[in-house]
């Protein structure tokens, strides 16, 4: 395990959901500490669940608080995000339990693919994942322009 600071999250890893939707985290992806409910979960636009750490969500937590009550397009944006988020720990072999609503955004079943993206990482569907490296077009996805927008 590597310690709150020095996470990073890189590589692809095949994994399977059991039957109480819960996913094991690669174990040089854990770190000191993660028992507690540290895991941000949040339903990315691209139709993957993205994990942020808890120094991302430190960064995202800033970043939210920065957004104006007066700013509705914004704030419905993070509502409908966080509507459908989690947050979670690690049990002591290492597993993660994902909800109903991120599981059904995402469309898994049983197989998943952990995808690192150095600061958070990523866990899709197997035919979503290679459907979405495939692609080459960009899409302008109202969703997606609003979170980029914030920074998130």
């Amino acid at each position: 395990m590597v310690s709150l600071d020095k996470s990073l999250y890189v590589g692809e890893h095949r994994h399977t959901l059991d039957d109480k939707s819960r996913l094991t985290i690669p174990s040089k992806w854990r770190f000191a500490g993660d028992e507690e409910d540290v895991y941000l979960a949040l339903p990315n636009p691209a139709g993957c669940i993205t994990i942020y750490p808890p120094k991302m969500v430190a960064k995202l937590s800033a970043k939210v608080a920065e957004v104006s009550l007066g700013n509705r397009r914004a704030q419905k944006a993070l509502t409908r995000l966080f509507a459908q988020a989690d947050h979670f720990g690690c049990d002591k072999q290492g597993r993660i339990k994902l909800s109903e609503k991120l599981t059904a955004h995402a469309g898994m079943q049983k197989e998943c693919v952990l995808v690192g993206n150095f600061m958070t990482f990523s866990l899709w569907n197997p035919a979503q994942y290679e459907k979405y490296l495939a692609e080459d077009t960009e899409e302008d996805d109202e969703m997606a322009a609003i979170l980029t927008e914030l920074g998130v």
